[in-house]
């Protein structure tokens, strides 16, 4: 986890410039100090995993790398460029796979304000369309078959403007700046109700969430935030009944009983290491879904090369 060389070289030029650690009152900010023309890599892991009572039913891992370039730097904002690269996957779903294919070479360019708290995105119509060839593959490859149109709207709904590919598209991105902007004290927790996406119906979801600034590292200039949000368990299992009965119904079978959401959950676990910089040495986020005796676990880990 640690980037040794990195770490000191980062501390020897660059602590006695960045004043985001207060170590009189315990307290971080997090704030972007970037330049024009700077960049870092990072590489990614993204792994899936599905488990019936304590036995994985299945596992998959994609690999990719990230080149991130600071586009512009301005007194209120900055131009920001993820381009993604060397994509690698276990995964055997061919939709995953067709979709793949144009992410290998998709690059996307957003916006934060001065202290790197996301925007939106810029490029999202170059995205789209990115994605609407892939889709476009994957709906003659299955124009016979009726029961995947649903998947397909789906997926179309996904990419389908600016608000919907930043909810649901770049998770990695806003995975990386959700700690930006804040000022945090030491062991101090914060909580609020929040609204979250709902990719189901559309209407947000209400959630539970809480972050604190867990540990300082004044000798190598960064500290480590954590959160955790979990979703009003109601209002879950109401919109995934729906979604699922009206899928039911479209595809002509059985439609679900309720009951078989009863324990229905859903829960996301993130930490980061940031250096005072701004840039993200390390982050992990572990979102887990339980319903009944199944358990759908996503991790996604940043990391520094």
């Amino acid at each position: 986890m640690k980037k040794t060389t990195l770490w000191v070289l980062w501390s020897l030029f660059c602590l006695p410039l960045y004043a985001q650690i207060n170590m009189a009152d315990s307290t971080v900010q997090v704030i972007s100090y970037w330049d024009k023309g700077e960049k870092q890599n990072y590489s990614i892991s993204l792994e899936k995993i599905k488990l019936k009572d304590t036995d994985t039913i299945s596992k998959e891992l994609t690999t990719y790398d990230v080149e991130v370039s600071v586009l512009d730097s301005t007194k209120n904002s900055y131009t920001v460029q993820w381009d993604y690269k060397n994509f690698k996957s276990n995964s055997e779903d061919e939709i995953s796979k067709e979709l793949s294919k144009i992410s290998k070479e998709m690059k996307v360019i957003y916006k934060t304000d001065e202290l790197g708290s996301f925007i939106e995105i810029v490029n999202w119509k170059e995205i789209k369309d990115y994605n609407q060839k892939a889709i476009a593959v994957i709906k003659k490859k299955y124009s016979k078959e009726p029961k995947m149109a649903n998947i397909i709207k789906q997926l179309e709904n996904t990419f389908s403007s600016r608000e919907a590919i930043e909810s649901a598209s770049i998770k990695d991105i806003q995975q990386y700046h959700s700690f930006h902007g804040g000022k945090y004290k030491l062991q101090e927790e914060l909580s609020e109700r929040i609204k979250v996406p709902n990719l189901l119906t559309n209407v947000p979801f209400d959630a539970n969430y809480s972050l604190y600034l867990d540990e300082i590292n004044e000798d190598d200039n960064n500290y480590i935030i954590r959160s955790n949000q979990v979703v009003d368990s109601t209002q879950l299992i109401e919109a995934t009944f729906q979604f699922l009965s009206s899928l039911a119904k479209n595809m002509n079978v059985q439609a679900p009983n309720k009951d078989d959401f009863k324990n229905l959950s859903n829960e996301i676990q993130l930490a980061s290491r940031i250096h005072g910089s701004g840039w993200v040495v390390y982050s992990i986020q572990t979102t887990t879904v339980n319903a009944s005796n199944q358990t759908n676990i996503e991790e996604r880990i940043i990391e520094v090369k």
